[in-house]
């Protein structure tokens, strides 16, 4: 075996083997109204990502779901959705990185998919182009890391009374 393929063995192997939508929704439940007032829009974006293991054990499906939905003068003017998904080969990776991988790093690689399409359909819908802002995955890994470690304290003492 080559010093290469031992290196690559140790480090083990992260491959993007696709990337799809794996659901898309708009909806304009307020036209055609909404399009006839003055436009000051309300926006609430909604993300969840979530991982799976497939069959084999060593590929896991992605799941990034981004709800943008927005309200114009206490009305909604349009929801959009869109789970981008992708999968990804992970083999002989340390179970310590592999949350990472699929908590911060593959949703990082999905959210300009995410952001496209959900710019080209709230743009087909006859709204502003609406560009959703970035996002730090790392970050909101890290707070949902911490999160579930504060809580974990409370569990254990609630099993105990």
């Amino acid at each position: 075996m080559s010093e290469q393929a031992q290196n690559e063995q140790a480090q083990g192997q992260f491959t993007l083997q696709r990337i799809y939508v794996k659901d898309l929704s708009f909806e304009v439940p307020n036209a055609p109204k909404v399009f006839l007032g003055e436009w000051k829009p309300d926006v609430n974006v909604e993300l969840a990502t979530q991982a799976s293991k497939l069959d084999d054990g060593k590929n896991f499906e992605v799941v990034l779901s981004v709800t943008v939905t927005v309200k114009n003068a206490d009305q909604v003017a349009f929801i959009a959705e869109v789970k981008q998904a992708g999968i990804f080969l992970v083999d002989g990776v340390p179970e310590a990185q592999v949350a990472q991988l699929l908590g911060a790093y593959c949703p990082n690689l999905l959210f300009p998919y995410a952001r496209e399409t959900i710019s080209d359909v709230v743009t087909r819908g006859s709204f502003p182009q609406m560009l959703l802002a970035p996002v730090n995955f790392d970050a909101v890994f890290a707070e949902s890391l911490r999160q579930r470690q504060a809580q974990q304290p409370q569990v254990a003492a609630d099993t105990l009374q």
